[in-house]
Order: structure tokens, then sequence, then C-alpha cells
């Protein structure tokens, strides 16, 4: 009988499919990144791992079907990850939600689940109907000569997908990129693989065992307190987004260039500038910072997802210490707690309540200063009525504030009256941004004074600290504006913020520094709060001031060295 001249053989059909499929996974991912070079890094990591699964499974059409079912995969999970917990999917995703918190997640955020049940079903159901339509290649071959064939193009396709992720390979531009762009921009899938590289963990340089011993075994006891335990004070903690001393500033000549929350007064027991570690944003890495004492730049580029990739892994903080010492440790956060792992990472510092916007019935991102410090003062006085604290209990609070968070561009004629073209001399756009952060920063002025009356004007101990976490970036245009600085802190200059550090009992006052390094803060903190020391921040107050308050620049490499080794080798500080 002659066959139909109109049948399609099913291979063939099935391999029509795949590549159909393919191409419109293709312009569902590479396709909608950004820029071209994004475009071209994406397509070619498809083909590579689309050739890598050709070769291993002998089958056209089930490996257009893998290659590109698992891109659009990954995209689909970064633009749900970026809705509906507002960060972007990393790579540290798979390994830190599998293991703690991905079933909290998809109860909180049902859509998720939802997609998630349809993509286990909808995945293994194309790629089943993919290998069963498709044609076995390479058949007719030898069984030795195909497996060097197909062992062979597998470890080729590898290489190329490793050669592509290469900060220095074919695709060097999309890598030279700041981790805020690549944490924050568009290029989901780009950012993505790049992260894969750029999210690994590396401990510093450190010295011999015996070494380490020689140098900080004296400090293996922990420091006694100067205040008896049924008088630690309370310790109220903010973290103030994008603030800096404006002061400074060659153009800020007016009377809002000092207000009161950076000068120092009868309660000051410590201020000055603040050494950071990053610049425009990373607010994460200066929480990181200022809560386990670590710079997050000694770990290597993964240091930058400190709360991804090292919060999992810290064994002593100074919330830790605090709830070794009796303290109940709470946090008030101005987005929701899923945002950039904020939640999970607080509580690995050792957060016991974690009140984020949601929480406190706040709009996330959208939060005053003052909106910050009622919701903090409410959630204060709930505590004991709640019974969440025990009467006389002391109380640690970490205050995150979001006002002076970038863009500074709003039109000039949204600022209020009196910081409307305020500064004199500058360039139209920096002065806009200048003004604009002068405003927020008389606003966040007032709230504080409100903050000390409620925690300073009464008769329980308390300190109160708060300090920058990073300089904004004013469009870029920041790192362009004169300012006159000791020439020690020229090199430093756009890493530079404040700290101020006060108390409603009388004490010594704290040591000075040309300028503090932010993993420093935690000790100044228990300090001036004449807590204890545990044998980790003893060691770090000595090393605070034998560097002359530089952590990683300090100029006696082996001393940090020896540091390193006796916090990570013997303390296991950090344990990997």
């Amino acid at each position: 009988m002659q066959g139909n001249p109109f049948r399609v053989p099913r291979p063939r059909v099935t391999l029509a499919c795949a590549l159909v499929f393919f191409a419109v996974c293709v312009w569902l991912t590479a396709w909608r990144e950004p820029l071209p070079e994004q475009r071209g890094f994406v397509f070619a990591l498809m083909l590579c791992v689309s050739g890598g699964v050709l070769f291993a499974s002998a089958r056209r059409a089930f490996a257009l079907v893998f290659g590109g079912g698992l891109f659009l995969l990954l995209r689909a999970i970064t633009v749900m990850k970026q809705e509906y917990l507002e960060s972007p999917l990393m790579p540290a995703d798979f390994v830190y939600y599998l293991r703690s918190s991905l079933f909290e997640t998809l109860r909180r955020y049902p859509h998720i689940y939802s997609v998630g049940l349809a993509v286990l079903v909808a995945i293994p159901l194309l790629l089943w109907l993919a290998w069963r339509g498709d044609r076995r290649l390479f058949a007719r071959w030898r069984g030795g000569l195909q497996a060097m064939l197909r062992v062979g193009g597998v470890v080729v396709c590898a290489a190329a997908f490793w050669v592509c992720l290469l900060p220095n390979g074919p695709f060097a531009q999309v890598h030279a990129r700041d981790t805020w762009d690549k944490m924050s921009d568009d290029a989901v899938l780009t950012d993505f693989f790049v992260n894969l590289r750029d999210s690994s963990v590396h401990l510093p340089p450190m010295a011999d065992a015996a070494t380490a011993e020689r140098d900080w075994q004296s400090t293996a006891t922990a420091a006694q307190a100067t205040v008896p335990a049924s008088q630690y004070p309370d310790i109220v903690q903010v973290l103030e987004e994008s603030t800096f001393d404006p002061a400074p500033f060659t153009h800020c000549n007016v009377p809002a260039c000092h207000p009161a929350m950076l000068q120092p007064d009868a309660r000051t027991r410590g201020h000055g500038f603040l050494r950071t570690h990053t610049f425009g944003g990373g607010t994460w890495v200066s929480e990181f910072a200022a809560l386990t004492g670590l710079p997050q730049d000694i770990f290597g580029p993964g240091g930058m997802y400190a709360p991804y990739v090292l919060a999992p892994h810290m064994r002593d903080s100074l919330p830790l210490l605090l709830k070794r010492l009796g303290y109940l440790t709470v946090a008030i956060y101005p987005t929701h707690g899923d945002f950039l792992n904020g939640e999970d990472a607080y509580k690995a510092y050792g957060i016991d309540h974690f009140y984020g916007a949601d929480a406190l019935g706040l709009d996330d991102w959208e939060e005053t200063d003052a909106q910050m410090f009622t919701a903090a003062k409410r959630v204060y006085d709930k505590l004991e009525t709640s019974g969440l604290r025990k009467p006389g209990q002391p109380v640690f609070v970490m205050i995150l504030t979001i006002n002076e968070h970038g863009p500074h561009d709003d039109p000039m004629s949204t600022l209020p009256k009196p910081f409307q073209n305020l500064l004199q001399g500058l360039p139209a756009d920096a002065a806009l941004n200048f003004d604009t952060y002068l405003a927020r920063l008389h606003d966040s002025d007032v709230a504080m004074a409100g903050l000390e009356h409620d925690f300073l004007d009464r008769a329980r101990p308390t300190v109160l600290v708060h300090f920058g976490d990073h300089q904004p970036s004013f469009d870029s245009l920041m790192s362009t504006l004169p300012r006159t600085l000791p020439p020690a802190l020229v090199p430093y200059r756009d890493y530079l913020t404040y700290y101020m550090i006060k108390s409603n009992v009388a004490g010594p006052p704290l040591p000075g520094y040309p300028m503090l390094d932010i993993a420093y803060l935690p000790g100044m903190v228990l300090q001036a709060a004449g807590l204890p020391l545990d044998p980790y921040f003893a060691a770090q107050k000595v090393l605070r001031e034998r560097c002359d308050g530089r952590y990683d620049d300090c100029p006696d490499k082996a001393l940090l060295a020896s540091y390193h080794a006796w916090i990570f080798g013997k303390l296991h500080v950090y344990e990997e």
C-alpha cells in the first residue's frame, strides 16, 4: 500500500514544535534583558545548556525543550519573587529557601504556591512528550565512539558555559557592574548567572593557630561589666538610611547643614565619622556589619549578599550576646520582612521579634522617620503588656529607617519652601538632590528629637545609637561634590557617614578615632552600655584600639591575620 504523501513523521513534528517552543522561550527570556550584550549573554548560556543536554540525552527536541524551559522557569521564578517578595532571584535562594523558609514563603503567597504546582505538572509533561516523540541521535555509532562523542560534547558545552561566566571572558561587559545594579536592575537572568560567581564566599587571610593564640589568648576570658546586671540599660539602635553629615561639603553653608541630631550634647558618649563599606546602596551589608562586627568585604565578592550567604552561618553577634545577657531583641523594619531575606537574616543575627511594615500597619518604603519611631515606641510599650517581655528585662531595639532613601530628584516645587533652591553655587541637578536630602534630613532631625524624648527623658537607663549606613549616590553626582576633609580621610570620602551614641546615665566618654569602621560599632555600643564582653567582642575591642578605629585597612596586616585566625579558627564566630 502506498503511504500518505502528506503524512509528516512524528519526530519531525516533535522537533518543529520544540524549535518553536525554544524560540518562544528565547523571546521571553534572553530578549527581555535590557541591553544587547545581556541578551547575547543569556542566549549563549541557553545554547550551552541545550547543547549539553543534547549530547547527554542524544535527543534534539528534548534538549530544546529542557534548555528553553529551564530558562523560562528561571525567568518566571525571578519575576514572581520580585513581584511578591520584592527581591531578585539569587543562586543562594535555592539553598537557603529550600533549607529554611520555602514552605513558610509558599504559605504566605498562595499565588506562588499555585504556579509552583502548575510548573511541577506542566514541565515534566512537556519533557515526557518531547522524549517520546523524539528520535535518538548517534544510534548508528559504535558504543565506544558514541560514548566518547557524547561525553566530549557535554564537556565542551560545560566548558563554554564556564567561559561565559568568567568576569574577564567574552561577556566581561555584563560582569563589570556594581553590586547594587546586579541586585536591582531589570536584567534578571543576567544578574542571576553573574551572581553564580559573585556569591562565592572566602574567608580572609589568616595566621597560624599558634600566632593567633599568642596574640589573643589574653582576651579569651570575658570582660566584666561596669554596671550591675539589674541596671543593664535598654539599647535603641537606629540605622538611618542614606544619611551622612553634610557639614564637610563646601557648598553646604546654611544652618540646615548642621541639624541637632548630628551635634554632640551633654548626653553624647561618642560620635564622629563612620567608615562604611558600600556606596549608594547596599544597606543590608551595613546592617550585617553593625550587628555582627564584621565588614562584608573581608569575605570576598559573596559578602555583598550577606543576608543570604553570611547570616545563616553567624554564631556570634551583638543581638546574640545581648540575648545571652538576658535581653529581649526586637527589630522594626520599613519593608516587608521578605525583602532581601531581611526577616530570616535578622533571626540569624539573634533577633527575637521582627516587625515588618505589614505588621506595623505601615506602607513599606513610604515611612517617615517619625512613623518608624512612633511604631517602635508602640511596639516597645506593648512588649510587657503582651507578656513577651519579663518585668524589668532589658530590651534591644533595632530600627531601620528609609526616609532618606533615594532618589532625591523629585521636582523642586515639591519640597517645603525653606528648602527650595537652598544651596547656591551647585549645578542644578546636584542642587536639587542636595536640597531634597536636606529637607528629608530636617524631618529626621525633628523625629530624632522625639525618639530621644521617648527613650532618654526617663528614669530607665538607656543607650541610644544612630548612624548612617551609606552615602546616597545623588544620581551619581555625589562623588563630584567638593568637600573638606582631613588628608588621611580623603581616600575614604565616598564611604564616610556618621555615628552618634548617647545615654541618659553618666559614664566616661567613648574613645574617639579619625574614623570608626562600622564593624566596630557593636563593640562601642556594648562599651557605652557597660556590658560584659564575650571573648569575641573583647578581642575586637583590642583590635579597634591597636588599629585606631580601622578594620580591613588596618596598617598592621599581620595583627589582622592573627585576629581572623582567632575569631574564625578558635572562636568559630562564623562557621561554613
